[in-house]
């Protein structure tokens, strides 16, 4: 009676093999990985992926930039080491490279007062002065160019209304331009320059 109730085997299903990894096991062996994996995984694929907004030629093209700053840096500073130890000559040759080749630059216009203090020493000083009457509108609040065209008005020009009117700016803005001895040690003016500020000041 016993054996007539056991149930026949089912014959349509597969034999089980030990040796074949279950849908179970694959999954309890991904939970076991320790997360720090997963994420160097993950950072690896996306640092691979990263998107970089500039282009090659854009790169380039900043490299170019830099440079170009660089060089009209260095010779607008040598151009004022050379109006400091007295050598105008050189200095105006500085200033003018920095005009010339780098005036798409903003800086270039510093470039433009040291130049026309060196055209006021070594040059023409008709053309320095025109030079820093169109600088003191393109740099307008710029003192040091303010006060050089005052001297220069008074002293060559004879417009002392113009002259007070330019140093007025220039004072209100830097008070030091009344004392000789700044524009002398520290702005190192030209000397003729010096003597025109001088005459105006003593109003002589």
């Amino acid at each position: 009676m016993v054996g007539a109730c056991r149930a026949p085997p089912i014959s349509h299903l597969p034999p089980w093999n030990p040796k074949t990894p279950s849908s179970l096991s694959r999954r309890v062996f991904l939970l076991s990985l320790p997360l720090s994996s997963a994420f160097l995984q993950s950072s690896s694929y996306a640092a691979s992926t990263v998107y970089d907004p500039v282009s090659p030629s854009e790169k380039d093209a900043s490299t170019l930039i830099s440079l170009r700053v660089s060089e009209a840096v260095n010779l607008l500073e040598k151009g004022k080491e050379l109006q400091a130890r007295g050598d105008f000559n050189g200095a105006l040759d500085c200033f003018s490279k920095v005009i010339e080749n780098y005036k798409d630059l903003a800086f270039s216009e510093y470039a433009r007062v040291g130049r026309a203090l060196a055209l006021y020493e070594v040059g023409d000083r008709e053309e320095a002065i025109a030079e820093m009457e169109d600088v003191s509108i393109s740099l307008k609040g710029y003192p040091e160019v303010h006060a050089a065209l005052a001297a220069a008005l008074y002293a060559d020009k004879h417009a002392p209304l113009l002259a007070e009117n330019q140093f007025t700016i220039a004072t209100l803005l830097d008070p030091h331009f009344t004392d000789l001895s700044y524009v002398r040690d520290t702005k190192h003016w030209p000397p003729s320059l010096i003597s025109s500020l001088k005459h105006f000041i003593t109003l002589s």
